[in-house]
């Protein structure tokens, strides 16, 4: 029963436990969907909708109502004597309902609705833009997080072989074989790992605090960042979101173009007015009316001084410009990415070097230990040793971790 009882305990308390865990590739999705700018992306769609739904109103009929009520100091007036026609009264009143029908337009209503979507995804892609580029920042932050991981992983593996030297020294002194202080010197040497520790800890803290602020996914102190093997393919082949926000800026400009062409289009309109006022239509009948007025109105504007053409001019130039920012932009990524392959192939020569050193250490540390062992050296000396290993262990790690970040930043400079 107790067994039992013990095993249900241990199948409850097993995901409770379960250590939370992290990739870089849930930081930049956690980022993009949690990022404050990010909410821009839905209220610009639902902006967008409202914004086509109003100009497609154009199409529709368009209704308005005027009344007006006015006292004029003189009015028509016949001379014939006997005419039997009564002259105006001077108070007028008239109210009408008007009706407009747009007719044609040469599609200018078409191109106001390609242009308005063109504009919501040139705006939708500067938000990417601006999320894309908080990439580099959480490169920064995980790797130097995973750095402070793995330093103080490597930590404890120098504080256990420390507390097992300091073990097989205590029972050296005990049979004489080594001198009494020699405990003491290793000792100190723990206490001090102790306040690397406390340092390391502080600092892995305040990065972790600061990535979690920005993905807006509650991170904490004991959260594992999982090591990722990046790979890098250095073909020159760019693939960012900057590149497909100047194409949408030059669809931009050319669908402006295309709706200068059509406002200057003539107009055709349809129109139904009617309405009721003292006089109506016939001013010869000096009662209130009921009157209407059925037609087409067109409108063209014949001659604007040149103001169309100097227009698309500068719409004109507007693409140029465009065109020397994107080829400016490509050159200046074209020269990061060679300044980070250089970067990655500098942090390689070392790491393979650091792996030489790390062997030549192992193998003076191995006779040290033996020399301690039997007395030979002090513990000042081993220590010494031992931190020689650590700091160049240190080193190399560091050095990997770097190169995972040159190659994380070369990625994303690339557009990967």
């Amino acid at each position: 029963m107790k067994r039992s009882l013990l095993f249900l305990i241990s199948i409850f308390a097993i995901p409770s436990l379960a250590q939370q865990s992290i990739t870089l590739q849930q930081c930049y999705q956690l980022a993009n969907e949690n990022y404050p700018l990010s909410k821009q992306t839905q209220l610009l769609k639902n902006q967008n909708e409202l914004d086509k739904e109003i100009i497609s109103k154009a199409k529709l009929p368009q209704l308005s109502f005027d009344a007006q009520a006015t006292y004029q100091s003189d009015v028509i007036e016949f001379p014939l004597v006997m005419s039997g026609i009564e002259p105006l009264n001077k108070d007028q009143y008239r109210a009408t309902l008007s009706v407009n029908q747009l007719i044609y337009n040469a599609g200018a209503t078409d191109v106001t609705l390609n242009l308005k979507t063109t504009q919501n995804k040139t705006k939708q892609k500067q938000i990417e833009v601006i999320l894309y580029q908080l990439k580099q920042k959480i490169n920064q932050l995980y790797f130097s997080v995973l750095l402070a991981q793995e330093t103080e992983l490597l930590l404890k593996a120098k504080q256990a072989q420390l507390q097992a030297k300091l073990n097989e020294i205590k029972s050296a002194i005990k049979y004489g074989v080594v001198l009494p202080s020699s405990d003491k010197i290793l000792e100190a040497e723990l206490l001090k790992i102790k306040q690397q520790f406390a340092e390391i800890e502080n600092n892995r803290v305040s990065l972790v605090s600061t990535l979690s602020s920005i993905i807006g996914e509650p991170l904490n102190a004991s959260t594992l960042f999982e090591t990722t093997l990046i790979t890098c393919s250095y073909k020159p082949v760019l693939n960012r979101p900057e590149l497909e926000l100047f194409q949408l800026k030059k669809e931009e400009i050319e669908t402006n173009e295309v709706l200068l062409t059509k406002l200057n289009a003539p107009k055709l309109l349809g129109f139904v007015n009617g309405g009721y006022g003292n006089p109506g239509l016939n001013i010869l009948d000096n009662s209130f009316q009921t009157f209407y007025t059925v037609g087409f109105k067109l409108n063209w504007n014949v001659f604007d001084w040149n103001s169309n053409k100097k227009q698309r001019e500068s719409l004109a130039i507007n693409k140029a410009i465009i065109d020397t920012e994107a080829e400016t932009f490509k050159l200046n990524t074209q020269a990061e990415l060679k300044e980070q392959q250089t970067e990655i192939d500098k942090i390689e020569a070392l790491i393979n070097s650091d792996l030489e050193i790390i062997n030549l250490r192992k193998e003076v540390l191995k006779s040290a230990s033996s020399q301690l062992k039997n007395g030979v050296i002090t513990s000042s000396a081993y220590i010494t040793e031992l931190t020689n290993l650590y700091e160049d262990e240190n080193i190399m790690i560091r050095h990997k971790i770097q190169l995972q970040l040159a190659k994380a930043n070369y990625n994303t400079i690339k557009g990967l």
